[in-house]
Order: structure tokens, then C-alpha cells, then sequence
């Protein structure tokens, strides 16, 4: 049986969304055909908010193996702060060391943490392991060139550089692409044309069903977050600017009930939970100054803070419905969408209509409200349906067979295909 070696900083009971794909892929790695080990970084030395229950998804018997980092309180006032930054001369170390003594077919890596894939080129050459990437988000984006200072991400001069001089690195020897969005390839491939000729495949974050059982059998462990005697429309993920496009029709929709029905639009609150990556308490509030702006903060609670994973699942199936905006940039797929939809909440999803997730809600559900920037009825039908909420009408989402596409069993077999076929090649 082939063995994998995957690259995953972030690893349970951290709760970084970057490694929830080989979280919920190492239940079937051997189901189709593959052994598959991690090297992840201790969790003493990751910032990230832990959650210790995602303990109880990792199957039995898998090696994890775990590397030092560099003391964040000392590096920041060098101003690297990033783990991958932290931890790459340990990386280098251990796996090189594991090279030398095991037998390992693939090189995986599956992070945003994404400095670290230049040692796939380090490692391919030296022990001739062939090496694929998961661009789980863009390495090196112009997306936010030419933007105020204010909406670009902290440190954003020095990661631009940083990026633009390190994608190429990796880029230059990489046997394999996995991307959540199709766009993300294409960028690659004009970037670099050998990537063209490479295995590449298009294979989104799925759903881990197990994950739902676990939220449930440890609810009591949860403070509650929602009010009672509301109806309580809830949005679990980041925040940010780029997402006004998609909520500003929604609070205009919202303004407008309550001015033609005070009592009826009343009953609606919205919640938009973890809107941040900073620590908790720091994080700035980027949804209840839009709420200010079209007089509608009455009716919405925004918590920067991010939940643990299995109290955000578990917030979701105690909601009375389901908001998702998009980012106003067209390559953004959002992964949580699959969480959303096998809740079987009523579900409004705005969403660029270039972006992958419109398909996908298209495809899996019969009934969700799913509004994209160019229609031209968005704020209408949106009206229509919180009208709806607040009466009441609060049918569970239908879905299709489609769904199934997206289970994370399935997705991990769509990962051993392009596995297969880098082997092939070799």
C-alpha cells in the first residue's frame, strides 16, 4: 500500500479551518488504497483556538508526528509571526529525517500555512519524492493591490513579497494541484504553463457527518448563544468588507419590514458569530457598523470571537434559519456551505454569481433562497422571504442526491485519484 506523508501545521485540537480536509479525510485514506501519516506542529506552539472534542474524530493508529516552532513572542518583534515561518526549519528537520529512514511515496501538503511548500522542492530533490499542494486559497493574489490600507490584511506589504518571490519556488517542481475553486488552477496555470501538463483536480472541503453526532452528544458542554422567543437567523464564519456586497441587500430587505411591519420584522435577529481570526476580545467588528449604517443594529448581534467547531455546528442546528454572504472577489468559495446545507435549516445564501458555491447550492438543495449580485429582484426576493421567516414559514431544506457528491468520503476518494495519478507519471 502506498504511503503519504501529509504536511498540516495546523492540526486537532486546533481548530484552524485549513486542516479540516485531512481531519476529515484520515477515516478513509485506506479505504482507497493509501496509508497516510501527518507531520503537524506541536500545539503548544499554535495560536490557533483549540478545540479538544475534534480529538474524537481521528481514527485509531494514525502516526502523527510533531515539530517545534519558533517562540511567537520572540519572532514577532522580528515581525514573523506566521507559523509556517515559525516552523520551517524544524519541518525541514524532521521530515527529512523520516525521508531517510521510511519509505514514503507522496508528499502531501494541505495548509494555507503556504511558505512551507518550498521544502517540497527541497525534499524532491534531495530523496526524489514527488510532491502535490493544496491551494485550499490563493498564494500569491493581486487581490488586494490598490485597496485602502485599512481593508488589507495586517502586514500585507511584506506577505506580498514574500508571496510573489516563494509561489514560484514551489510552483516550479510541484507534481499535483488540489484546489477548492477551479479559478485558483486556472491563475496557476496561466502563472506557470508546466502546470498545465500536471494532475490537477478541483475537489471542495466536504461534509464529516460524524462530526454532527459529536456536536450533539456534547451540546450540554455548550453555553448557548442564541435568545429564545426570536427567530434567530444565524451566520457562522469571518467577516470582512469584501462581504458587504452580499449583506447590504439583506439589511436594506430587513429596514424595509421593519418600517412596513414594526411587529412582524421584529421577531427576526440576525447573528453573525466569528467574524474574526484575531484572539478572542480583539477582534474588530466588521458587520455591526453596516448594521448602524441602514439602522437595522436592533435586529443583529455580531461576536468577533470564533466558537469551537462542534459549538458552531451545533449553534447551527439550533437556529431557526441560515444566512451565508459571499465575498465580492469571484474566486471565493466558501467550504462551510456543506455544514449549512446537511443542517437542513431554511438557508438564503447571496453569493457572487461567478462564484463555485452558487453551483453547488443549485445542485444539492431543492428550496434555498439562493440570491447572486446580478439579479436584479435580489432585495425583493430577499424581502419575500424574511417575510416569510417572521410568519413562521420555516420549511426545512429540501435536499438532492447530489449532496452525497460532497461527503467527505467521497472527497477523499477524489483525493486518491489525483494521488494515483502523480504515481503514475513517475
Amino acid at each position: 500500500m502506498p504511503k503519504v506523508l501529509i504536511i498540516s501545521p495546523y492540526f486537532p485540537p486546533s481548530n484552524a479551518a485549513d486542516m479540516q480536509r485531512i481531519r476529515m479525510s484520515l477515516t478513509y485514506f485506506k479505504q482507497f488504497g493509501w496509508e497516510a501519516e501527518v507531520v503537524a506542529v506541536a500545539d503548544k506552539y499554535s495560536e490557533s483556538q483549540k478545540d479538544g472534542l475534534l480529538l474524537q474524530s481521528i481514527p485509531e493508529g494514525i502516526k502523527i508526528h510533531y515539530v517545534k516552532a519558533w517562540d511567537k513572542k520572540r519572532t514577532s518583534k522580528f515581525g514573523l509571526g506566521s507559523l509556517a515561518l515559525r516552523s520551517m526549519w524544524y519541518y525541514r528537520q524532521m521530515v527529512s529525517q523520516l525521508l531517510k529512514t521510511n519509505k514514503f511515496d507522496l508528499i502531501y501538503f494541505s495548509t494555507t500555512q503556504f511558505p512551507l511548500c518550498i521544502l517540497g522542492a527541497y525534499w524532491k530533490r534531495k530523496f526524489g519524492t514527488p510532491y502535490i499542494i493544496d491551494m485550499q486559497d490563493p498564494w500569491h493574489s493581486d487581490y488586494y493591490q490598490g485597496k485602502p490600507k485599512a481593508e488589507q490584511p495586517p502586514k500585507y506589504w511584506f506577505s506580498y513579497r514574500l508571496n510573489k518571490y516563494l509561489e514560484p519556488l514551489a510552483m516550479r517542481h510541484v507534481d499535483g494541484l488540489i484546489s477548492v475553486s477551479g479559478d485558483y488552477i486556472t491563475t496557476l496555470q496561466e502563472r506557470y504553463p508546466r502546470l498545465a501538463a500536471m494532475p490537477c483536480a478541483v475537489i471542495t472541503f466536504g461534509v464529516f457527518e460524524r462530526d454532527f453526532l459529536i456536536a450533539e452528544s456534547n451540546k450540554d458542554r455548550f453555553t448557548p448563544i442564541l435568545a429564545a422567543g426570536r427567530i434567530n437567523i444565524v451566520y457562522a464564519g469571518r467577516g470582512g468588507k469584501d462581504m458587504h456586497r452580499a449583506i447590504t441587500p439583506v439589511f436594506e430587505a430587513l429596514k424595509d419590514g421593519l418600517r412596513a411591519d414594526p411587529a412582524l420584522f421584529k421577531k427576526l435577529h440576525f447573528y453573525f458569530i466569528g467574524t474574526s481570526y484575531a484572539p478572542a476580545g480583539k477582534g474588530q467588528l466588521s458587520i455591526m457598523p453596516l448594521a448602524v449604517r441602514h439602522e437595522v443594529d436592533a435586529q443583529v448581534t455580531e461576536i468577533s470571537s470564533r466558537i469551537s467547531f462542534y459549538h458552531t455546528l451545533l449553534t447551527l442546528q439550533q437556529a431557526d434559519a441560515l444566512f451565508v454572504p459571499g465575498s465580492d472577489d469571484p474566486q471565493y468559495t466558501a467550504s462551510k456551505i456543506y455544514p449549512y446545507l446537511f443542517s437542513r435549516k431554511p438557508l438564503l445564501a447571496v453569493f457572487h454569481e461567478h462564484s463555485s458555491v452558487v453551483e453547488v447550492i443549485r445542485k444539492c438543495s431543492v428550496n434555498a433562497t439562493l440570491i447572486s449580485f446580478g439579479d436584479t429582484e435580489k432585495k425583493e426576493t430577499i424581502y419575500q422571504t424574511l417575510t416569510a421567516w417572521a410568519s413562521g414559514s420555516l420549511p426545512a431544506l429540501e435536499l438532492t442526491a447530489a449532496i452525497e457528491d460532497y461527503t467527505a468520503e467521497n472527497m477523499t476518494r477524489r483525493q486518491t485519484e489525483l494521488f494515483n495519478q502523480v504515481l503514475n507519471r513517475q
